[in-house]
């Protein structure tokens, strides 16, 4: 079975449950601190809507279980987010999942895996080496970096401690925690969740631009290189109207490129 015949592919239906301690635990486990209560307090706690991303972890794992690529060497490339609701402290949503697109990039095919709500509609984009060379199309060129200097820049600084953290709420890939399976993923030592990194710099991006993180409403981003727990990371933005462009770069490498975000 080639890569492009995934295309549609039904990945299930799911009921998934959360409660306060959850949203909580996630919200510092992307950065937030202590004097954010309305982030880390139950008893004003407003839900992260990235944190709908921990929620639907379980479809981009089953197509990966199903047998499209390996998963010891298949990398998140690339997330979407769409909010259509807020998600409350405590609460059950059904989340259907499903193959869209998939991209033949030659050596590798991009599986895109979606999931749809009444609260959310989220896209990964999954890049598989040894995948491509199907015959399908190459898939939508990257973003441009905008022209002229970013209205914004600000820093992120990750934990040492933050991959092994961020893994509780669901993404246990052993490349995250494990020196071997980083190995076999290609990279030196275990790396941060991409989403983790997403999520910490749409929250210092929210700060510097006076919105509340809990208001994003859309989210974009390619994940161009790894970070590692412990580093330090630039952040660029550019207001685009409504939404904001931006791009993270670790040391001299970029770390995620193409962003997007609006808020409200």
């Amino acid at each position: 079975m080639t890569a492009g015949e995934w295309r549609g592919r039904e990945l299930g239906v799911r009921t998934v449950s959360w409660d306060e301690r959850d949203a909580i635990l996630y919200a510092l486990a992307v950065g937030a601190s202590a004097d954010d209560l309305d982030l880390v307090f139950e008893e004003r706690l407003r839900v992260l809507p990235t944190f709908a991303l921990t929620l639907a972890q379980w479809a981009p794992d089953a197509l990966g279980s199903q047998g499209a690529f390996d998963v010891r060497t298949a990398v998140h490339g690339a997330q979407r987010l769409r909010v259509l609701a807020p998600l409350p402290p405590t609460g059950t949503l059904e989340l259907r999942a499903r193959v869209g697109d998939v991209w033949d990039k030659g050596s590798a095919a991009v599986f895109d895996v979606v999931v749809e709500s009444d609260a959310f509609v989220a896209t990964w984009a999954l890049f598989a080496p040894g995948c491509g060379g199907f015959g399908g199309d190459r898939g939508p060129s990257s973003s441009r970096r905008p022209d002229g200097e970013p209205d914004v820049r600000t820093q992120v600084a990750t934990a040492a401690n933050q991959a092994t953290l961020y893994r509780l709420l669901g993404d246990r890939h052993h490349m995250h925690v494990d020196p071997e399976a980083a190995r076999a993923a290609g990279q030196p030592k275990p790396f941060l969740h991409g989403l983790a990194t997403l999520a910490a710099t749409t929250l210092r991006i929210a700060g510097e631009l006076g919105a509340h993180p809990a208001d994003l409403t859309e989210l974009d981003g390619r994940f161009s290189a790894p970070v590692f727990p412990g580093d330090r990371l630039e952040v660029a933005a550019w207001r685009d109207g409504p939404a904001t462009t931006f791009e993270v770069t670790s040391g001299d490498r970029p770390a995620i490129t193409g962003g997007r975000v609006r808020f409200g």
